[in-house]
């Protein structure tokens, strides 16, 4: 950069504030001043500013713990245009720490800066939340990511919300005072209590139900600090209304205790239980468990509690799409379960060449064989007879997914299919190219090929709010029905799902699934499966094989249920 002008400024008596540095106090870990460096604050001197080069490279630890000490100090004290100059998004920034104050009533602001990784920096939040004369404490931990700032290559923090706080998103705002929605009290089929000290999986869906029904359930609100979240876009869901289509606020504090409404869910107390445990077996897993007669949900759990994978995720399903993509052949006559049908070791498609698991083969097998044993190439060998919408004819038609209209109790998404050409929709058929499922979504697709009939899974009855749950075109027919709960069977009996589901039979049937993502070492591990009136579909994400990862989390809740 050239030689530095050496400004010196004096401040009062003894006070001097040299070149382009200040000195930081740090007691304890805690930030006790804030630093005046012109790159990070966005003052600068003549010199600097007519100097034309880009700063470019890695961050050295000494910018990155420069700049992340020159926004945590001005955040800490209060000077909330300084902070925000520190940042590459000044205005937006600004906006968010003048609500911090303003709008979310926090004072006594103490950050506590932790060890650096790369230029990522984890810190401590602790602050005081005040509001017409009460208060209470606020304690959370954030981090911060340091960037080059565009026009000059100075170190500043990457700026977006969750530095405020984790759980903030765009468009999300901190707000203190009167709740806008009363709180509720969740309770299960029997009506026994839900919470989330008990079952700490249910903390988005008791967000989602006090979105939706706290207005209606009697109850009356108290004053707190949430997150209200930013207003839901247009989804085209007809049934859901408003509250099913946005992320739900989210309590942070509760400063004067409202009084809730009561509001009764299909959940089974004893099974939630049993799903909280399994999903503490296996890291980043998730499971839904229902009745397949009815769609009631009886359970829901994910072993991360932030984001909710259960009800919300959008993953490629893997081979449990073999369930639907058998539907189709068998509704076309492209395939039987006790006819012969090829599992070459290779099949190409729309210029793709696919291949099976290991790059097995089966010789002189039948369709039966070939489902049982997650054959990819015998579904892709039928793509030249079909045409580009009969997958998701079928999905749309039978299983009453990709819709947008189910209407569970809380947000959901309820899968899509789209269509898709070449060879993308060849990948479809296999659960890759741009089909992408939940567990929710899996559990009602191996419920409807138990029963052969879509029934829209819920959380809360329709008779509570007198919303109309989403149905399919048709039922499938018998003969289709019977060979898809054939071969379903078939697999737990003796396919990949057999070791998963020992002991379980006879009224049984499952499909295992690994779906392929970018950039991740091992398959998404997919489970679904159903045993007498009960169906569950399970993923363990990044966890492999999913008879041999999300398999056993499924099979426990069926036989707990049984």
């Amino acid at each position: 950069m050239g030689k530095r002008r050496r400004v010196v400024e004096r401040k009062g008596r003894g006070q001097l504030v040299v070149g382009a540095v200040a000195a930081v106090a740090v007691v304890g870990g805690t930030l006790a001043a804030y630093s005046a460096y012109g790159g990070a604050s966005g003052d600068r001197t003549a010199a600097t500013a007519d100097h034309k080069a880009v700063k470019k490279g890695p961050l050295s630890a000494s910018e990155v713990r420069r700049a992340a000490t020159a926004f945590l100090t001005a955040w800490q004290g209060g000077k909330d245009g300084r902070a925000a100059a520190a940042t590459d998004a000044p205005e937006a920034a600004k906006a968010a720490l003048t609500g911090y104050h303003e709008d979310a009533h926090l004072t006594d602001l103490a950050l506590t800066r932790g060890k650096r990784s790369g230029a990522t920096v984890p810190f401590g939040v602790k602050a005081t939340v005040s509001y017409k004369g009460r208060a209470k404490p606020l304690a959370y931990r954030s981090k911060l990511t340091v960037v080059r700032r565009a026009e000059d290559g100075e170190p500043v923090v990457g700026w977006r919300p969750s530095v405020l706080h984790p759980a903030l998103e765009d468009g999300d705002r901190l707000v203190a005072g009167p709740a806008g929605t009363p709180p509720i009290k969740a309770v299960d089929r029997s009506g026994g209590e839900l919470t989330t000290e008990k079952y700490p999986s249910l903390g988005t869906v008791l967000d989602g139900l006090r979105e939706k029904y706290g207005r209606t359930a009697g109850g009356k609100a108290g004053i707190e600090l949430r997150i209200v979240r930013k207003a839901a876009k247009g989804s085209g869901k007809k049934t859901g209304g408003a509250a099913e289509d946005k992320t739900p606020d989210k309590t942070l504090v509760t400063l004067t205790e409202g009084t809730p409404g009561t509001v009764r869910t299909t959940l089974d107390a004893a099974l939630q239980a049993e799903a909280e445990r399994q999903v503490l077996t296996k890291a980043k897993s998730s499971v839904v468990l229902l009745r397949a007669s009815t769609g009631e949900i009886l359970a829901v759990a994910n072993q991360s509690h932030g984001f909710n994978v259960a009800l919300q995720g959008s993953l490629a399903p893997g081979s449990t799409m073999k369930i639907i993509s058998s539907t189709l052949l068998f509704e076309k006559g492209l395939a039987s379960a006790e006819k012969p049908h090829p599992c070459p070791k290779y099949s190409s498609y729309g210029g793709w060449k696919f291949q099976n698991d290991d790059k097995f083969s089966i010789q002189g097998g039948t369709f039966k064989a070939s489902f049982a044993r997650s054959c990819n190439t015998a579904f892709i060998s039928q793509a030249k007879k079909l045409d580009d919408d009969d997958l998701t004819g079928v999905a749309q038609q039978v299983y009453g997914l990709g819709r947008n209209n189910w209407a569970i109790g809380v947000p959901s998404l309820d899968g899509s299919v789209p269509v898709q050409s070449g060879a993308q929709m060849a990948a479809s058929l296999i659960g890759q190219g741009g089909v992408r499922m939940n567990p929710l979504n899996m559990a009602s697709v191996v419920a409807t090929a138990k029963t052969g009939v879509f029934h829209q899974p819920y959380l809360v009855a329709p008779s509570v709010d007198h919303r109309t749950l989403a149905k399919a075109d048709r039922a499938m027919s018998a003969s289709v029905q019977a060979q898809l709960k054939e071969v379903l069977r078939y697999t737990a009996a003796a396919g990949t799902a057999a070791e998963a589901m020992a002991g379980l039979g006879p009224d049984d049937g499952a499909k295992t699934g690994s779906a392929e993502v970018d950039n991740q070492d091992k398959p998404n591990g997919w489970f679904t499966a159903w045993k007498g009136d009960l169906a569950g579909a399970g993923v363990v994400l990044a966890g492999g094989h999913g008879g041999d990862t999300a398999g056993p989390i499924v099979a426990a809740l069926l036989r707990a249920g049984s």
